[in-house]
């Protein structure tokens, strides 16, 4: 396995030249035109070209992952472009999709415009249902075998042990967030243990409206899935979850109209309900432990101010009660 880039390249290396010579280096003439998109855990930007339309060119964080563990996750984007599943690649220039400039890796990305998807549609959802469920299918064809697996220990234990043992969490709240994180932690283990055994299949991971560009263009007009930085192995129901809203109610309308489309192209198990709130409850313990972890990024106490205050505990504290209380409810189920 290659070994990841050092842990002493700041992002803050990356000036215009830098980007510019980057691209240089893989033979792409940068017209100076740089624009930074949204982007924390890694830095990404589009890039005006001398010649044909801009390019997207992604900064990978070093020491998040091995090249290896990028090209398997190029690898499965490039498997699901070959399906013609609406993703986008990681171009691949001179026989390669990553690429090294002094101690940075990054890739190049074909420019995919487009809106947020419309989430109260009906037919949005099916929509996005059908082609989650393509993504899943190619995803079940064989596992990763070198990024993670989204469990209980990766995404809940540990983050929140990172949180109590780097003092991150006020003096006064820690016994009241320790015993309230411990509570939530066992209330997932007991929507996992009601679930039973669950299939593992590669995901998208972060499959949240942010991560999908709605186009109108006639020959391509639908979603688009892109970023697939946190793909890993996990229950299928992770990527259907983060697209569900609102009460109770509205929740389960989504997640019929989601289920429409997705089992036209793969089975989805219900058991996978009772495991809703539980990767809810993960994703909000690992969230806080993210930002703790990157909170030595000057991107992230320009773009986060409102972290690690007390005010900001004393919420994650009355959101992870919520999430008890939740978990000890009966699932979702279709209509």
């Amino acid at each position: 396995m290659s070994s990841a880039a050092p842990n002493n390249a700041p992002f803050s290396e990356l000036t215009p030249d830098f980007v510019l010579d980057a691209l240089d280096s893989v033979g792409l003439r940068g017209d100076g035109r740089l624009l930074a998109l949204n982007s924390y855990e890694n830095r990404v930007y589009q890039v005006g070209m001398d010649e044909g339309p801009p390019l997207v060119v992604k900064f990978y964080r070093p020491a998040r992952w091995t090249d290896d563990a990028i090209l398997e996750e190029h690898d499965f984007v490039r498997q699901l472009a070959e399906q013609e599943v609406p993703v986008v690649p990681a171009l691949r220039l001179a026989g390669h999709t990553l690429h090294h400039y002094r101690d940075f890796r990054f890739a190049v990305f074909a420019r995919q415009g487009g809106r947020a998807p419309e989430l109260d549609d009906p037919e949005t959802l099916e929509w996005m249902g059908r082609f989650i469920g393509r993504i899943h299918a190619v995803g079940a064809l064989k596992p990763f075998a070198l990024r993670p697996l989204l469990d209980i220990a990766s995404f809940g234990e540990e983050p929140s042990e990172y949180l109590l043992s780097h003092g991150f969490i006020p003096l006064e709240l820690e016994q009241v967030y320790r015993g309230v994180v411990a509570q939530a932690l066992d209330g997932v283990r007991r929507c996992f243990e009601r679930a039973g055994p669950i299939r593992m299949l590669r995901l998208h991971g972060d499959c949240h409206a942010g991560n999908v560009l709605w186009t109108e263009q006639e020959a391509s007009r639908g979603p688009h899935f892109v970023d697939f930085d946190d793909s890993r192995m996990g229950p299928a129901v992770q990527d259907l979850w983060m697209l569900l809203s609102g009460e109770r109610a509205d929740m389960t309308r989504q997640l019929s109209d989601l289920l429409e489309g997705y089992e036209c192209f793969h089975e989805f198990d219900p058991r996978e309900l009772n495991l809703i709130e539980a990767l809810r409850t993960l994703r909000l313990i690992h969230y806080a432990a993210w930002l703790a972890r990157r909170w030595d990024d000057p991107a992230f106490p320009a773009a986060f101010p409102w972290f690690n205050t007390q005010r900001y505990w004393q919420d994650r504290i009355l959101e992870l009660r919520e999430q008890i209380a939740l978990m000890d409810e009966a699932p979702l189920a279709r209509w």
